[in-house]
């Protein structure tokens, strides 16, 4: 028979768990104005783990009652994260189109790098963050333009401000976005098979640097999004999770996550500078009028985020 300090520990345990998924589920949900709690909402997927451990603990401690609750909670818990696991149903027949998203670090990593991973995987378009003038020239020495030759870029001296897209098909109507803090931008890529098409490359400021810009530049990229009609790639730092409400509000039109559609769920981007990370996903693909077949993330040596690939097939 368990000795009852035994099960007694167990349950508290187990409990312990349980109250953190609990938190975790309240921090997804809530729409939060507050800088702590969007902050805390950026690992609310790890705390939801805790309800697996709690049923484990409770159901060693034969705690059958406290069971019960542990497994509402993972219901619950579940309810909000397998979704993005389950690989959409529908097929494009369109073109495919490979993209590339990658935040550089101030410039930093490797151009051969970023290069060769444009090479070796066919990439039709690339969005930049934190681009500097600097990183154009060894990009360009490296050969992203003989790969990329068109593209539009607002790069910056030095720090993250600067956004770039390049693209295998020419761009036009170029545009920057006012009201942000960094450089939003966007261009209309003409593919030969499918016409014009909207590629918007995002980067809101970081919401521990300044938490009313960020809620605020969020709310001003999903008006440009709803605004947006089919198709349409984006490629993007939000600076945001699968875990907040204002991440989330992009995709209740017609974008959606590439890594839903696929059924890859939550992408691990950053810190990838750190022997512990990447710990969250911040780093993202969206798309309109089309369904990405693959995705994963690739190392860049240089830079603390990992890239986002993903091969998209665009509906005709």
């Amino acid at each position: 028979m368990m000795r009852k300090w035994v099960q007694r520990s167990l349950l508290v345990l187990g409990w312990g768990a349980v109250v953190a998924a609990v938190i975790g589920i309240v921090l997804h949900v809530v729409d939060w104005s507050q800088k702590s709690m969007v902050l805390l909402a950026s690992g609310a997927m790890w705390l939801m783990l805790g309800a697996v451990v709690g049923l484990v603990l409770m159901l060693l401690a034969r705690g059958w009652r406290s069971s019960g609750a542990a497994a509402l909670v993972l219901a619950g818990a579940a309810w909000l994260v397998v979704p993005s696991y389950i690989p959409e149903a529908r097929a494009a027949a369109g073109p495919e189109i490979v993209v590339l998203q990658s935040n550089i670090l101030f410039g930093l990593a490797d151009p051969n790098a970023v290069v060769s991973t444009v090479r070796d995987n066919n990439v039709d378009v690339l969005t930049v963050e934190e681009l500097t003038h600097d990183s154009i020239v060894r990009l360009r020495e490296a050969g992203l333009e003989e790969r990329l030759p068109y593209f539009y870029t607002e790069a910056t001296e030095s720090g993250g401000g600067g956004t770039g897209i390049y693209s295998r098909y020419p761009l036009r109507d170029t545009k920057k976005y006012d009201g942000f803090t960094m450089s939003n931008i966007s261009a209309i890529m003409e593919h030969p098979q499918r016409g014009p098409m909207p590629v918007f490359a995002f980067h809101p400021i970081p919401p521990n640097l300044d938490f009313a810009a960020w809620s605020a530049e969020m709310r001003k990229i999903d008006e440009i999004l709803a605004a947006t009609s089919a198709p349409a790639i984006v490629g993007a730092d939000f600076n945001a999770t699968h875990d907040h409400s204002a991440y989330r509000a992009l995709l209740d039109g017609a974008f959606a996550s590439a890594a839903d559609q696929t059924g890859d769920g939550v992408l691990l981007t950053w810190p990838d500078d750190r022997r512990w990370g990447p710990v969250i996903g911040i780093d993202h693909i969206l798309v309109a009028g089309g369904v990405a077949e693959q995705i994963r993330t690739l190392t860049i040596p240089g830079s603390d985020h990992r890239a986002v690939l993903a091969t998209i097939r665009m509906d005709l």
